[in-house]
């Protein structure tokens, strides 16, 4: 393999001259709605981009996620290595909180501010231009390289375990999630579980609501517990503190002239290491056992479950339970990310460590596959009306997906 340092000055070269390529696709795909997990046209664009590219693979998978391969089929490689995009965002939410147009975005000194720009297709065009670059300069050998373009934003790791366990069915070696991380690398995250807890009541009319038992009322108290829970949940160095937070609720009643007969709260439970689903469920029983009385057998504790169809169809049931995980600093993949960093920027960045979730809680929680995440962004303006991503980023950001296969010991 081409010493990556004698390859670094081509490399430049080459991102430079394609520097309106790698824009003009981060501008095409943003501009592309794809909330709801509805990726087909974006992917569809991307899947263009690559072929144009010459990548010896282009196809959707089974779930609708699109699919890039460089280098052999797997089978006939020695190591695999996936580049992690989620193409999927989150809705717009109030249309008025935008000063222009969320998906056409607009460029202000640099700056591209549109829906997804940094969660995250902001690191699609570096990973697509960075393993075609790689390939031509020699930095892909002994490698087979696949770009990820998935669905993550209703449930994280969904689609990395379609992926693994039915569609490709390849188990890599090591991936790099395109998640914004300020240009750092980052080697972990806190897990979360799903939760509800749905009090059972009786109905009675409003005016006569002596003769009811308002299901919203018993569950003020887990409410309270809930919310006083949080300050004692456990810290780690490194990850931070578990989090509780009441997230939603629901009420079914016959009116709104009657007194409820169910309520369920939905609770966002991040997990910290020492910290598991089962210990998540036990603080919250504890809860209610402390606060239902006699009237313990009226709630109901779950775990949620995802098992919404992707637009294909396709469907995976599972638990909305996502582990906790972190590399080491000494991890190895972790050691060439850094000095990837180092040969691209000139300079060793930091590590870190995102404060949401990531497809990380497939790769590394479940399934024990080594990742890291780097990309361009910050995750303070994700989800937000003012989501942006340095331009600039998204094109140096190709240096460090390209270099880092070769890099790898």
């Amino acid at each position: 393999m081409p010493d990556p340092t004698a390859a670094l000055p081509a490399l430049k070269q080459r991102v430079q001259a394609h520097r309106e390529d790698i824009v003009r696709l981060m501008r095409a795909i943003c501009a592309i709605p794809s909330t709801d997990s509805q990726i087909q046209a974006v992917g569809q664009r991307v899947g263009e981009e690559m072929a144009r590219l010459g990548f010896d693979e282009v196809r959707f998978d089974q779930m609708g996620n699109i699919l890039g391969r460089i280098g052999p089929p797997p089978e006939q490689s020695r190591r695999v290595i996936v580049f992690d995009s989620h193409l999927d965002t989150v809705d717009i939410g109030d249309p008025a909180q935008w000063g222009w147009d969320p998906f056409e975005g607009k460029v202000e000194d640099g700056v591209l501010y549109a829906r997804g720009a940094c969660d995250e297709k902001g690191s699609t065009p570096g990973m697509v231009y960075g393993m075609a670059l790689a390939r031509d300069l020699g930095l892909l050998e002994g490698w087979t390289a696949y770009y990820f373009g998935n669905m993550e934003e209703a449930c994280d790791g969904i689609a990395p375990r379609a992926f693994v366990e039915h569609d490709p069915k390849v188990r890599p070696d090591v991936v790099v999630i395109g998640e914004p991380t300020r240009m750092q690398v980052y080697r972990g995250h806190k897990g979360r579980v799903e939760l509800a807890v749905t009090a059972k009541g009786r109905s009675a009319h409003a005016a006569s609501n002596w003769l009811g038992d308002n299901a919203i009322y018993k569950l003020l108290p887990i409410i309270a517990g809930i919310r006083d829970l949080d300050s004692r949940l456990r810290t780690h160095d490194f990850l931070g503190k578990g989090t509780i937070t009441v997230s939603d609720m629901r009420v079914s009643t016959p009116s709104l002239n009657a007194v409820p007969d169910e309520a369920t709260i939905y609770i966002d439970r991040r997990l910290t290491f020492g910290e598991t689903v089962e210990s998540a469920l036990a603080e919250v029983q504890a809860i209610i056992e402390d606060h239902a009385d006699a009237d313990r057998d009226d709630f109901m504790l779950r775990v949620l479950t995802y098992d919404a169809p992707s637009y294909t169809g396709f469907r995976l049931i599972q638990d909305k339970y996502f582990p906790p995980w972190a590399l080491p600093e000494d991890h190895p993949l972790v050691q060439a990310a850094l000095r990837t960093t180092e040969l691209a920027f000139g300079r060793r960045t930091a590590t870190g460590r995102w404060d949401f979730s990531t497809n990380g809680t497939y790769w590394v929680g479940h399934a024990g596959i080594p990742a890291i995440g780097f990309g361009p962004g910050d995750e303070v303006h994700a989800h937000t009306a003012q989501e942006q991503v340095r331009l600039d980023d998204v094109v140096a950001a190709t240096y460090f997906y390209a270099l880092l296969p070769a890099l790898i010991q």
